[in-house]
């Protein structure tokens, strides 16, 4: 089959030989594979990926079922440790969940990676609860447009960083105030003020170490500080006395190291709790660009560059 390999930290086609299944795995024939920025880093030699798993980039796809026979043709999308830009993948069942009702499928592949990990950490380790104050970093990026609307009528309050040519896409999708990005370590304590009166009680950071003193400043009694990425860097500096005095909890997650039962968990929790809203037209994933297979090249360039709104996918 054919599939991406990398070279020198530049993508090309080439044959490779089709995954080999497991117990309790799905062949699937790939009609989409979502990008993430975990794939730039990968390409770049700068993500291991986890042991046994495909050493081609790609974490989450959408497409058809070919094997086993039982479910054969069944629309799929799915969390999957490696090997989406390919032309058919190995999916563990327990991390596929149906294609929603009136979405293409590089609409469904736009869904795993962003919106499995908002659920993950906006409401199972978050515990967002109604009427709190929320900031999302990277609100324009694909896992902050799912984190909006995740929390689009359930915050009361919305805060959304992102570069001011985003804002207003930011606000469409459920942000009730915005804040530019470069402004974020000096103004974000007097911007949420501004508009809760208080401090964030779930602040959701991509970004790292560049905001994490502005962070935990800006957190009320108890807030929670959940960090997935360190796209600033890794290391910053922390006031220990803020977490002490106001009873505040900083959290890490990533979720492509998790294991196999966890993913499954969270599988589960999403797709009974959330899924039903995409046909109800609650939710949507936000699709900025595709581009074939073969360029996927230009479409690491485009999201290195922040040139879009939402998520970008290849289809084969």
């Amino acid at each position: 089959m054919r599939a991406i390999v990398v070279k020198d930290q530049q993508m090309e086609l080439a044959e490779i030989p089709e995954p080999e299944l497991r117990e309790g795995d799905l062949l699937v024939k790939v009609r989409a594979a979502g990008v993430n920025r975990a794939d730039l880093l990968q390409r770049m030699g700068r993500y291991p990926v986890p042991p046994g798993e495909s050493e081609t980039i790609g974490m989450e796809i959408a497409g058809e079922v070919l094997k086993p026979d039982s479910r054969r043709g069944e629309k799929v999308m799915a969390l999957i440790g490696g090997g989406g830009y390919a032309e058919r993948a190995r999916v563990p069942a327990a991390q596929a969940m149906p294609v929603p009702p009136g979405l293409s499928f590089a609409e469904a592949a736009a869904i795993p990676e962003a919106f499995l990990t908002s659920w993950l950490n906006l409401m199972m380790l978050g515990r967002l609860q109604a009427g709190e104050v929320l900031v999302v970093h990277a609100a324009a990026s694909g896992v902050g447009t799912a984190a909006l609307q995740l929390s689009r009528g359930i915050a009361g309050v919305i805060l959304a960083t992102s570069s001011p040519e985003k804002h207003a896409a930011c606000r469409k999708l459920g942000a009730t105030h915005v804040l530019a990005r470069n402004d974020v370590p000096t103004k974000l304590g007097d911007a949420v003020q501004a508009a809760a009166g208080r401090g964030a009680d779930l602040i959701f950071d991509m970004v790292g170490g560049a905001y994490l003193e502005a962070n935990v400043a800006a957190l009320a009694l108890q807030g929670r500080l959940s960090c997935i990425s360190t796209m600033s860097g890794a290391k910053a500096t922390l006031d220990m006395n803020a977490l002490l005095h106001r009873r505040l909890t900083i959290m890490g997650s990533t979720l492509r190291s998790r294991s196999p039962a966890q993913k499954a968990k969270l599988v589960r929790d999403f797709t009974e709790k959330a899924l039903p809203r995409f046909a109800r037209g609650e939710l949507r994933p936000v699709l900025a660009r595709t581009y074939p297979l073969a360029e996927a090249q230009r479409a690491h360039e485009a999201l290195a560059a922040n040139e879009v709104v939402g998520k970008i996918v290849l289809e084969p």
